[in-house]
């Protein structure tokens, strides 16, 4: 079976820890470089619910998406729940490692099992990496569909292929605008707005978007916004993350077993929907 030490170097080849953003915390967060490693568990957060699967298992490795610590820390006192989840992982023997805008940036990376989850042809990055001569890697992706839909139908695809969260697909645009090319960031891409105009796409799926960004950014163009649970567009990552460890592991002769959590950790568990209909005029009293 091979160390930690060796499962990281394969990670950190996939997604070198030196293509993260600067304020990002990626890479190993515990574990002994020397340990044997037999059972990967992926998820996207590294919250209580996560360790408490990964030792369950009997997962020596848990791969996520985000960080525990992204801001730095002075404690890992076992009653913080942060700390918990550190003091959990060593008493099981269960190393951390993280793979976040790194991820985020790859070739192929989290936009692109976004894509691919939802049937739509990756074309070219939305914000390329200029330091990749290839121009695949970057932030984003601008996506084609397989045949023209509606936004309506776009949002219906996107919320039956994308897992199932409380706040399901929330749209600003026509409904019956016609859908031919959308770009797609995985977690939040309002900061992106500028790149998805400059694309000249139809549409935008992601996650996070703020009134004022939104608001905006419909001011400025007839495109159509889809906005998903945070959780949800960057869980398909997970399963591809998943596969490129699987390869890896029947190429090198490792025999581990890769697994992909499937517990919802996105933090909202219900959604009431409004009594009115959203055409009804006047704010309520």
């Amino acid at each position: 079976m091979p160390r930690l030490s060796e499962v990281i170097a394969a990670l950190d080849a996939l997604w070198p820890p030196e293509r993260a953003e600067g304020w990002d915390a990626v890479g190993t967060v515990c574990g002994e470089p020397d340990q044997e490693i037999t059972r990967v568990l992926f998820a996207v957060d590294p919250v209580r619910e996560i360790v408490d699967e990964a030792v369950k298992l009997g997962a020596n490795l848990l791969v996520t998406h985000h960080p525990l610590y992204l801001r730095g820390t002075t404690t890992v006192a076992a009653d913080t729940f942060k700390g918990r989840v550190v003091h959990t992982l060593i008493k099981n023997d269960i190393a951390l490692h993280v793979a976040h805008t790194n991820a985020d940036r790859a070739d192929p990376g989290v936009s692109d099992a976004l894509a691919g989850a939802l049937d739509l042809r990756v074309v070219r990055p939305l914000v390329p990496d200029p330091t990749d001569p290839e121009g695949r890697r970057g932030l984003g992706r601008v996506c084609e569909l397989d045949h023209p839909l509606t936004v309506r139908e776009l949002a219906a695809r996107a919320a039956g292929r994308l897992p199932a969260t409380a706040q399901g697909i929330r749209v600003a645009g026509d409904l019956e605008s016609v859908v031919r090319t959308v770009a797609v960031s995985g977690g939040s891409g309002d900061s992106l707005f500028d790149d998805v105009r400059a694309s000249g796409v139809d549409a935008f799926l992601t996650a996070d978007l703020r009134h004022h960004p939104a608001s905006e950014a419909r001011a400025h163009s007839p495109l159509a916004l889809l906005d998903a649970a945070h959780w949800a567009t960057e869980w398909p990552w997970c399963e591809l993350a998943a596969a490129q460890l699987d390869e890896i592991s029947d190429r090198k002769g490792w025999g581990l077993r890769v697994h992909v959590s499937k517990t919802v950790t996105d933090p909202w568990t219900a959604h009431a929907a409004s009594t009115e209909t959203p055409n009804a005029m006047g704010a309520p009293n």
